[in-house]
């Protein structure tokens, strides 16, 4: 591995492209050929987790109302096999940068599929709805899908490892556009200057604050990294037709780290893979056995543990939770967002409520990605007065923990103390999710597909399951017309007559 210490410059450096960040993205990207085994492995399973995310959102508002605005772009009629790419729940295909915005915004609804937390955070897994809609649209095999995704994770990792964004308040999609720009690369074979253009533009024009993810959260937390990867396809596109971009997008003198990052004096340092390297970034990242931000895993197996020796819960006095700054400035009481407490508050809030999350958990002793949310569930009266007797505190042992280097150390969970009415405590900790590599039972093979299968009932027939299933541990092997198989079959007529019922807009 090769690191790249990353500064600022003034424009009258000069810096040459070749030395700027964005190339060397670029250049790993294009250089990727021959693919570990242990990568293409991970990135079905990520073909999986994303289909099984995606068809459990489908009678979902947002995923609704982006599959609308797609399928006013249509490029031919339904079935119809020419250009264009498909979308989750339809039989129509649509111009590849609406079919990223469509099927993104189903695979991130329900905030459900893969993660990655280092100096930063990211969902790697948003990568590859826009690279699948572009490798039909121009034709490509699953081969070259393969190469795309693994390279996207490459790239998104590094970033993720490197530049933190979150300190800054600026939504990690920026990384997210960056790689998955990258990823296109490799999927369709382009120089590394149309790449590399490509991306200055992606991240240029997918920097935004983190409002998104503060206080009362809307909608857009899901339409978010479906923004970002559409905004790759276009710079792609506009790269393609040799066109250039801002530059240097990192390192200019007002450019993303000058004005959005560290400031002039910006410095860091970004570790990408040397010639001939193998691409193993995907390995390091992990999926979510629940519908919760990835610090709720370890909490909600915790819930489960800790429920068992409680007894009756109207005796708790108290619950605090010890863990990491991340954990609770994101997602616990140190966000000082009011709205974490707000039984009236959206999804989108609860599933960044850890107290809420603990409680519900505490409670059920297990989690549902829409039961868990259920309106009538987050007002039920027993619940709202355990939910607030729940605060979380930043321990530095946990801190540290999080941000180990060695991946096999790192912890995402904390330490729960429950105090009682007569003063006797429970304790307990856990480091990972059960789910998580290191943790008690790791996601494998059966386990993604057991959730395709899970998610997948009454919505995808058993017959239309195991063609999928099927399609994606081939999916080295299909051909281009075979990548429609990575779309399970829905009863189609249902998702029509939900999105009928939709307002209109322009489209």
């Amino acid at each position: 591995m090769i690191e790249h210490h990353v500064r600022v410059h003034p424009s009258a450096d000069r810096l040459p492209r070749e030395d700027q960040l964005a190339w060397k993205l670029a250049a790993v990207a294009t250089a990727t050929e021959e693919l570990d085994a242990g990568s293409v492995t991970m990135a079905v399973n990520r073909v999986i987790d994303n289909a099984s995310v995606a068809v459990a959102s489908l009678l979902r508002r947002p995923v609704a109302v982006a599959r609308a605005q797609a399928g006013a772009h249509r490029t031919t009629a339904p079935g119809t096999p020419v250009s264009g790419a498909s979308v989750f729940g339809t039989g129509a295909r649509v111009s590849p940068e609406w079919a990223a915005w469509a099927n993104g915004t189903a695979v991130r609804e329900l905030d459900f599929h893969d993660t990655y937390l280092a100096a930063d955070y990211s969902h790697p897994g948003d990568n590859i709805p826009p690279l699948l809609a572009v490798a039909q649209h121009t034709g490509r095999t699953g081969a070259d899908l393969l190469r795309g995704i693994v390279a996207a994770y490459e790239i998104h990792v590094a970033l993720v490892k490197g530049i933190c964004l979150h300190e800054h308040r600026i939504d990690h999609v920026a990384h997210l556009s960056a790689a998955t720009a990258c990823g296109l690369g490799a999927l369709l074979r382009l120089p590394t200057q149309t790449v590399y253009q490509a991306v200055q533009q992606a991240v240029h024009t997918t920097t935004a604050t983190r409002q998104s993810r503060k206080g009362e959260i809307s909608s857009w937390k899901a339409y978010a990294p479906a923004f970002a990867g559409k905004a790759a396809v276009e710079a792609v596109d506009r790269a393609m037709r040799g066109e250039t971009s801002p530059s240097p997008v990192y390192e200019g003198e007002d450019g993303f780290l000058a004005r959005m990052l560290d400031g002039p004096d910006a410095d860091y340092t970004v570790v990408l893979p040397g010639p001939g390297e193998p691409r193993r970034a995907i390995l390091d990242t992990y999926t979510k056995e629940y519908s919760a931000e990835y610090q709720a895993q370890a909490v909600i197996d915790l819930a489960r543990r800790l429920r068992e020796k409680t007894g009756p819960l109207d005796r708790v006095r108290s619950v605090v939770l010890h863990t990491s700054h991340h954990t609770h400035h994101v997602i616990g009481s140190g966000a000082n967002d009011p709205q974490k407490y707000d039984p009236a508050a959206s999804r989108e809030t609860l599933d960044h409520s850890v107290p809420y999350i603990f409680a519900v958990a505490l409670q059920d002793g297990t989690w549902h990605h829409e039961r868990s949310y259920a309106p009538e569930r987050a007002r039920r009266p027993g619940t709202v007065e355990l939910w607030r007797k729940i605060t979380t505190v930043e321990d530095p042992e946990w801190t540290r923990r999080y941000h180990d280097p060695d991946p096999g150390r790192r912890a995402f969970g904390g330490r729960a103390v429950i105090t009682l009415d007569d003063g006797s405590v429970f304790e307990d900790e856990l480091a990972v999710a059960d789910a998580h590599p290191a943790g008690a039972r790791p996601f494998d093979r059966p386990a993604y597909a057991a959730k395709f299968r899970t998610l997948a009932e009454g919505i995808v027939t058993s017959a239309g399951q195991d063609r999928f299933l099927g399609a994606a541990e081939r999916l080295a092997e299909l051909t281009a017309p075979e990548l429609d198989g990575l779309f399970p079959a829905v009863d189609t007529e249902a998702v029509a007559t939900y999105d009928a019922k939709l307002p209109k807009g322009l489209f």
